[in-house]
């Protein structure tokens, strides 16, 4: 039995095997690349690079409208980790201290 004989019979197995993978490969190209469009990733070639570099003023105000929530996010959150560590500060102090910085704050009596 030479190498011709024993691929023969298996021959439709194995070009039913390459179709598959064929066709696999292809659906799943044409998945990510509706996934892409989907969420508005941009299309690129082979080589990387974009197919349509676009930038248009719709693209600008969004990026600038992100920037300056970004800020203010930013800024929210610092004062949130102060107020976060004014409460940490007066749990883990012991109270008698704490009575005497609010004593000192309201002044000397009369």
């Amino acid at each position: 039995m030479n190498g011709a004989e024993a691929i023969l019979p298996h021959l439709p197995w194995i070009i039913a095997a390459s179709l598959a993978m064929g066709t696999v490969g292809i659906v799943g190209w044409v998945f990510t690349t509706w996934l892409r469009i989907k969420h508005g990733y941009p299309l690129e070639t082979s080589w990387g690079k974009p197919l349509e570099p676009r930038t248009t003023t719709e693209t600008t105000e969004r990026i600038r409208l992100l920037s300056s929530e970004n800020a203010q996010l930013r800024a929210e959150l610092g004062a949130v980790k102060d107020r976060l560590a004014n409460v940490e500060r007066i749990v883990t102090d012991d109270s008698h201290r704490i009575t005497q910085e609010i004593e000192a704050l309201r002044g000397p009596r009369n």
